[in-house]
Order: C-alpha cells, then structure tokens, then sequence
C-alpha cells in the first residue's frame, strides 16, 4: 500500500505551476497538525496496513522542519506497517538543500528526494519565478550524494520561452552528469490559472508549437536512452531499475490514500479527494465537518482509467486482460483502431502487450482516448 501527503506551501508562486499551494508560511505547523489528526482519521481506508512507499509531494514539503516531519512520520509508524526496504520520498527545492537539512532529513529516515531543478539556464529560472540558480542546484545535488542519499530524482522542463534544442541538450546532458538515477523530463504545460496562462490569455506568451515540443520531446528521449536510462514513462527516466516505486504504484492501479489538502486518494472501488482550500481543510478538521469529495467507481471507470496509465509506461497494455474486461461488460475491445495504432508504427505488440513507440509516446493522451468507454 502507498501513502502520500501533500505539503500545502511555497516560498513563492512558480509561474507554470497548476498544484495548490499556498505562500501563508505561517501556518505550516498547525497545518502539520491537522494532517496528523487527518491520518487518524483515515486509518480504515488503506485495509492493508503494510506500506510499502510514502511521498512527501506539494508545494514545496522541504519547507517542514525536521520536528514537522517526524510528527507527521511518527504518528504513521503508529498507524501502519513500513516495510523495512520502504521507498519515502521528499520533494525538494535546491534552495532548501542545505548539508544541515539534508543530514535531518536522513534523521527521520527519508532514504529519496525528488528535486525539482527544471532548467540549468538563470535567466529561464528566473522567466519560471524560481527561487534557485543553477549553481545552487548543482550544489544541492552534489551535497546529498556526500552524504550518503542514493536514491535521487530530478526534474527538468523543456520547451520554455527562447529555449531551441541545444537549450534542452545542455539542461539534459547537465542532468545527466550529476550522476543520478532517475530524471523526469517534461513538455512545459501552459495551466488557464497559472500565470503563463494568464499571460496566454492576453497574447504576452505563445506556447511553443507542436512540432518544436515534438523535436525537443525527442531529443530528451535520445540523449536519455543513450545514457542508459530507461524510458519506463512517457516522461520518466531511470537507471539501475531505479523506477519511482510510489509513482509506478499509480500507474498500475495499487491502492494509495492520500493526506492534506487537495490529495487523493484510491481504493479499487471509489476515488476520493479532499477540498483544495487551507482554510477550509483547517476548519473541517477542527470542527469534524466534511472535506472529502467521493466518487465510485464504474467497470468503464476503471478500464478507462487502466488505459491511461498503463499506456504511457515501458509494461503497456495487457492485452488479454483488457479483452477480458470489455466483455465483461458486454463491449468489443476496438481492435481496428488498435491495429491502426501498429500500421502507423504507434505501437508494437511485445507477447501480448500493447507497447507505445516513440512516435506514439508524442501522442499518448490522444490514443488512450481514442479507445476510451464513454
């Protein structure tokens, strides 16, 4: 089983970020508190009480102290199983990677950090309202790995504002030579909210067109793949097997519950999510009021939801399982426009299962709902 928390704050708004957060730093203890009561709270929902990963996510969770942290890990050690090889997650901002940081972080025993980096170039971090340099995070990185933390994911961004190809090589390449196992490379998204999208709206920003995103989509692959990273997600990287074990978890359908504002949560039967409002998450903790949104799941949920995750990953499709579970609602599994799929070299079949290529990589949301149960 899997845990994950979302930690609600940032120093500041980045301008692309969609996720809910807020910069009210001041209320991170007694937000801290609130998640305490909350996992007391939804101790029957995971039946299995073995978790095998935790993912401090946000915001920005290397904002908590190490007293915060313990709090919120001490009350899950007296709620649940950790599995002794148990993959903990913190993502962290560079800025915040201090040695001192980074040796409390081992005290509370978080054995993997997820950095988010996004481009080595300051003049883009800036563009991004990011609160790093790129020297800071080269520092970050190096620190962690002198002390002893093995286990490292960082995140790079590409197709921002002025970036050409040899903007997306140099960030990769830098990446890569940080010497860690696991990188995750994304198409800059441009959110309504956000803003990049605001500034979309009133025609100050232009995305980048769909055929450059393609080029640097491939690029990051390439150069990647010829590291010897495996491509094991449309936009994840690792070596060594060194695969997000909470992130996976997600892909293949394991149930997770999730704690905090905005985090949800599934069961293999419904779906869950709580309110996105510190306020209003505080008060109905306080006050025993609801602040979770609940939805069942149907068999056409389900599938839907198998299709679109399992698709974007290096395992793919099963296909027998699939055909099973369309007739057991009485549909057809669309065989012709999975046949299209291979005849266009989108996707290969590999001993039963349906696997995107690289070209199909570029247009996976557009092929899982083209097979979508409406």
């Amino acid at each position: 089983m899997h845990l994950y928390l979302h930690i609600p704050f940032c120093r500041q708004a980045c301008h692309y970020c969609d996720f809910h957060f807020s910069t009210v730093l001041s209320q991170r203890e007694v937000m801290v508190n609130a998640m305490v009561q909350e996992l007391e709270l939804q101790k029957e929902y995971l039946l299995n009480k073995n978790l095998d990963t935790i993912y401090f996510g946000g915001g920005t969770p290397s904002l908590l102290s190490e007293k915060q942290l313990h709090l919120l890990l001490d009350q899950i050690r007296r709620l649940y199983s950790i599995n002794p090889d148990a993959e903990i997650t913190l993502e962290a901002n560079p800025e915040d990677l201090s040695k001192e940081y980074i040796h409390s972080l081992k005290k509370t025993g978080i054995n993997r950090l997820s950095v988010g980096i996004q481009t080595f170039k300051d003049d883009s971090l800036q563009h991004l309202h990011r609160n790093h340099s790129s020297q800071q995070s080269i520092s970050a990185i190096k620190s962690a790995q002198d002390l002893g933390v093995e286990n490292i994911s960082v995140d790079i961004i590409y197709g921002l504002k002025n970036h050409c190809l040899s903007d997306t090589e140099g960030d990769i390449q830098q990446a890569i030579s940080l010497d860690v196992d696991h990188i995750s490379a994304y198409s800059l998204t441009i959110e309504p909210r956000t803003v990049f999208g605001k500034q979309k709206a009133k025609g100050l920003l232009k995305e980048t067109p769909d055929n450059q995103m393609a080029a640097h989509f491939e690029l990051s692959h390439q150069l990647l793949q010829s590291a010897g990273f495996e491509a094991y997600e449309v936009s994840n990287f690792a070596k060594n097997k060194r695969y997000s074990r909470h992130n996976s978890s997600y892909w293949n359908q394991e149930e997770y519950l999730g704690i905090g504002p905005s985090a949800h949560s599934f069961n293999d039967k419904s779906r869950q999510w709580n309110v996105a409002n510190n306020k209003s998450y505080l008060m109905a903790i306080e006050q025993g009021n609801a602040y979770v949104e609940l939805e069942q799941l149907s068999p056409e949920n389900r599938i839907n939801e198998y299709i679109m995750t399992r698709l974007r990953t290096m395992w793919g499709l099963d296909l027998a399982y699939l055909k099973q579970s369309f007739e057991q609602i009485n549909q057809n599994l669309p065989m012709l426009e999975i046949q299209k799929w291979k005849e266009k070299q989108w996707a290969r079949e590999v001993d039963g299962f349906l696997i995107l290529t690289e070209s199909g990589k570029l247009i996976a949301d557009k092929l899982s709902s083209d097979i979508f149960l409406i």
